[in-house]
């Protein structure tokens, strides 16, 4: 039976990969607790940071795309995000001003079968494109949400280069995503 888990799971490892210009850490950490006749009990864990709010999203429709978002100080928030149900694109923008890969991004698959979690800091964009229909995507929070600090900037954009693995006709997106301004007129507040 355990050969039908993710190999995450099977093996209890951390995964620590980076962009090739190192842009952010990816944090995968599964821990069986206890394996019975109803199946593995696992834990899931990531950066040692207190989390204030959990959120959840449901994304009916494949090609469904939710951000990039932030939030900024003085309520910038972490995320430690997964997907608990279907399979996304993930991904973070690094848009803090003295970083040297300022404006560098990563992009992940996160499903519920691989069991990956990404650890966005403050400081970064974030969204997803989902690859399935019926997508749960779950965030744990570091600051609660707060709508006077939250922005965004538009997903597809030519100067990121971000491939979300789909055509931008054929994307779902909400009015206040698709009204999103590009990153060459963003202004980072970080």
């Amino acid at each position: 039976m355990i050969g039908h888990l993710p190999c995450c799971v099977a093996r209890c490892h951390d995964l620590l990969a980076r962009s090739a210009t190192g842009v952010i850490a990816i944090r995968k950490t599964m821990q069986i607790d206890r394996f019975d006749i109803s199946g593995p009990f696992v834990k899931a864990t990531g950066e040692a940071t207190p989390f204030v709010q959990d959120i959840q999203s449901l994304s009916e429709r494949r090609g469904t795309v939710r951000g990039r978002h932030y939030q900024a100080p003085p309520h910038a928030q972490g995320k430690l995000v997964r997907c608990t149900q279907g399979a996304i694109i993930d991904v973070a923008v690094d848009v803090r001003s003295d970083s040297p890969t300022y404006g560098q991004h990563v992009r992940v698959r996160l499903s519920a079968d691989n069991g990956a979690q990404l650890w966005v800091p403050p400081g970064f964009l974030h969204g997803f494109a989902t690859l399935t229909d019926h997508c749960l995507v779950q965030y744990k929070c570091t600051a609660y949400y707060d709508a006077d600090c939250d922005a965004g900037v538009a997903w597809i954009d030519p100067e990121l280069g971000i491939d979300w693995g789909l055509s931008e006709t054929d994307a779902v997106i909400s009015p206040k995503d698709a009204s999103a301004p590009t990153f060459a007129a963003f202004q980072t507040p970080f």
